[in-house]
């Protein structure tokens, strides 16, 4: 890859990254990893100075400003972000830099809080605003309202209007909104009592709740916010950054707790270490420390650039991670009949929640580790958000200490385990174990297979629960049973039970692949479904086909044809399919007449929003042409359909020299109008 391609694929990577973390609250990488695309980025726009331009990541701040809890305001100071360092050498290069450049410099080491910026205006000591961040030098969100219920905002200083004591003309300061590790765990509680979705980490909860448009629930679930920069200050003057946060205290307004002034470089960093050794003790969040020059003087002198003040920086620490004791390992198994193997350790706090459980995968993952009950494990959290066990400190395991093997029988229902071949998974062998039922019949009701509308999950777990569901043919005896479940209530009253029944009844006509999709046979998915049937055109004749015959199916292999073969060979399952043939379920394939045209035979892949059509009715219609569609693209892929915001796929399309066409493309191949 070339030094443009690579920086555009990183551009397109950190821009992606940066939406989902400042302007939805969702990252999906951890801020290492963040960091580490940036500053590789930073580094061949260094090299290649003929590559920058003004649209790069390394020349914005933060994100978009947004229309959620308010109106848009402009900033009347920019609020820049700080440039990150990661080593023990780029802070004595900074300290070095300073003091060449500054008279006797003095540094203010203070805690990097892991929250949303925000900024407050006050004007003759009255809270007149506060906003966010936004984009950082133009707009942010007026969100006032929800400000004014955090307690520590101050709605009036001491020296405002009314009162003796004397308070500048104007003052804006900034600081950090965030949630107390303990308030976050308290709101996560009530989530789950709610059954709403846990938020990931207190980051996302504070900066999701300062955003709301009902400042009742920012006010519910207890924000705090931390002063860390006086931005302007008119009709009083400091001289420098610390004796700005004793008059901020004087007013009771809550600064950056534990900050340190420091001379030299060595201090600097004693400072750093010392925040990163304590940093597991505090009540919130920090990720990070930031190094500031303290006179303003001498921040006046050194300026900043388009996107950081020169007379600060923050360094981030590694991602954290802790030791813990392995108390049990819980065997699961899941509805293809997959065992997982979920470590149970001793609670411990990281990247502010409590865990107590990670994925083992399975028992390849768990020989790597060498790993067994008893052991000293490090654990850490994979994007922030996924705890996941790191290593195995061996030298502090229990002397009777025996490495964890999986059964080879289903923890559920007693049945045999097999290994799935070229795979580490390790599976139950009965398709009807208890354990794969609620989550068999999801599949079998979903849109891609039975497509019975309404029937949810809650209802599935009920109707299993009760003893109404034992195997999917009991879906379809259920309006038996009609006067009891209106009477429990478990589906709801006489409307919505009957109009449940007849989505069951109605999907009775469904095309037989639709049948075969729902049975949950292994590597059997709805693309091999419509194939084997097309082929087979009744369950009668598929039930028969030797596993020879399976395999002359187009996209069936040998493993799939040996699933199949195995699912038919079973006594149950042929109970199963005899009472859903009772039952009047549709098992033969329906005649489709299919339209030669210049696609019949080819493969194509969809992406991106069309002008008319939806996906499915692209693929229908290229299905209807004799065509097929996938969901990836490869070196087979004869054709990509792509739309607006077509992403990825267009661009690996284009690497392996997929021809690419639009929509209205597609019907003149089609040979008719759109």
């Amino acid at each position: 890859m070339t030094p443009e391609e690579r920086i555009k694929a990183l551009r397109e990577q950190i821009t992606y990254h940066s939406d989902r973390y400042y302007n939805q609250d969702n990252p999906e990488i951890t801020d290492y990893e963040y960091d580490m695309l940036m500053q590789e980025l930073k580094k061949l726009e260094k090299e290649h100075p003929e590559l920058l331009t003004p649209d790069s990541p390394t020349q914005k701040v933060g994100g978009a400003a947004k229309r959620t809890a308010g109106v848009l305001v402009r900033h009347n100071v920019p609020m820049l972000s700080l440039q990150d360092v990661f080593s023990k050498e780029e802070i004595y290069d900074f300290v070095a830099q300073m003091r060449q450049q500054l008279d006797d410099p003095e540094f203010v080491v203070e805690y990097k809080i892991d929250g949303l910026s925000m900024s407050l205006r006050y004007e003759k000591g009255e809270l007149a605003l506060a906003e966010t961040r936004g984009d950082g030098i133009n707009f942010g969100e007026d969100v006032t309202a929800n400000a004014k219920v955090i307690s520590d905002v101050k709605k009036k200083l001491k020296g405002a209007a009314g009162t003796e004591s004397f308070s500048p003309e104007y003052l804006e300061i900034r600081g950090e909104v965030y949630m107390k590790n303990a308030v976050f765990d308290a709101v996560n509680e009530r989530q789950e009592l709610l059954g709403k979705k846990p938020f990931a980490n207190p980051r996302n909860c504070a900066a999701g709740t300062l955003r709301q448009l009902d400042s009742a629930v920012t006010k519910e679930r207890d924000l705090s916010l931390f002063i860390f920069n006086i931005q302007e200050v008119r009709g009083m003057q400091f001289e420098t950054h610390t004796e700005g946060y004793e008059y901020l205290k004087s007013q009771g307004i809550t600064v950056i707790e534990d900050y340190r002034v420091c001379h030299t470089a060595d201090e600097v960093w004693d400072a750093i270490t010392a925040i990163g050794e304590n940093r597991g003790d505090l009540a919130y969040d920090i990720d990070g420390a930031v190094v500031k020059i303290n006179r303003y003087a001498d921040r006046e002198q050194l300026g900043a650039t388009s996107k950081v003040p020169r007379w600060a920086i923050a360094y981030k620490y590694p991602p954290e991670e802790k030791e813990t004791k392995l108390l049990d390992i819980e065997l699961s198994v899941g509805r293809t009949g997959r065992i997982t193997p979920t470590a149970i350790f001793e609670p411990i706090r990281l990247c502010g929640t409590s865990v107590s459980r990670a994925t083992l995968h399975n028992q390849d993952f768990i020989d790597d580790l060498d790993i067994g009950i008893g052991d000293t494990i490090v654990v850490y959290k994979s994007g922030e958000i996924i705890p996941k066990v790191k290593e195995v400190k061996k030298e502090k395991r229990p002397a009777d200490w025996k490495r964890f093997l999986l059964p080879d029988v289903c923890p559920v229902c007693g049945a045999k385990t097999e290994r799935e071949r070229d795979t580490a998974d390790i599976k139950c062998t009965s398709p009807n174990c208890p354990a794969q039922l609620e989550r068999h019949i999801i599949n079998f009701v979903g849109r891609d297979a039975m497509d019975i509308k309404g029937f949810g999950t809650v209802y599935i777990e009920e109707l299993v629960r009760m003893g109404y569901i034992k195997d999917v043919a009991d879906i379809f005896s259920l309006k038996e049973h009609r006067q009891d479940l209106i009477a429990a209530g478990v589906i709801g009253k006489e409307k919505n039970t009957d109009k449940l029944l007849d989505a069951i009844e109605h999907s009775k006509e469904n095309d037989a692949y639709k049948l075969l999709t729902g049975l949950g046979i292994p590597n059997v998915g709805k693309a091999a479904a419509k194939a084997i049937m097309k082929h087979f055109k009744t369950m009668e004749n598929l039930q028969n086909a030797t596993a020879e015959e399976l395999t002359a199916v187009n996209d069936i292999g040998e493993i799939s044809a040996v699933c199949i073969r195995s699912f038919f060979d079973d006594a149950k399952n042929l109970d199963v399919l005899a009472r859903l043939r009772e039952a009047g379920v549709n098992m033969q394939a329906m005649e489709q007449e299919t339209i030669e045209s210049a696609i019949s035979g080819k493969t194509l892949v969809v992406t991106g929003t069309l002008p008319t059509l939806g996906r499915k009715e692209a693929q229908a219609l290229i299905e209807q042409y004799g065509g097929k569609v996938s969901g990836s693209v490869s070196k087979k892929t004869d054709y990509l359909l792509a739309g607006e915001s077509a992403g990825s796929k267009l661009t690996k399309a284009k690497e392996l020299g997929v021809p690419v066409i639009s929509e209205a493309e597609l019907y003149g191949m089609l040979n008719r109008d759109a």
